[in-house]
């Protein structure tokens, strides 16, 4: 079963493909998004990534949960459901 990750503090510069490449080693990325400012169109410094396995995203969070990652160390966790405004 899939399990969706917060990825936090992430350096406004960063790549899907980067952070493919950094999380791939743990297992299959089904999606990744990196939320953009409407009016800029710039990062926001977060991102969501989707493993398709429950155990490579537990694995991803274990080793990569305050580990620096382009100069800047990110804040790794299980998303949690969106608040509806």
């Amino acid at each position: 079963m899939e399990k969706k990750l917060y990825i936090g503090n992430v350096d406004y510069q960063t790549t899907k493909d980067q952070l493919g490449d950094a999380f791939s080693e743990f297992g299959e990325i089904r999606d990744i998004f990196i939320p953009t400012d409407r009016e800029t169109g710039k990062s926001r410094g977060f991102a969501f990534l989707t493993f398709s396995e429950e155990e490579d995203a537990d694995k991803a969070i274990q080793a990569m949960n305050g580990k620096k990652f382009n100069g800047r160390e990110l804040s790794v966790s299980e998303a949690r459901p969106m608040n509806r405004r």
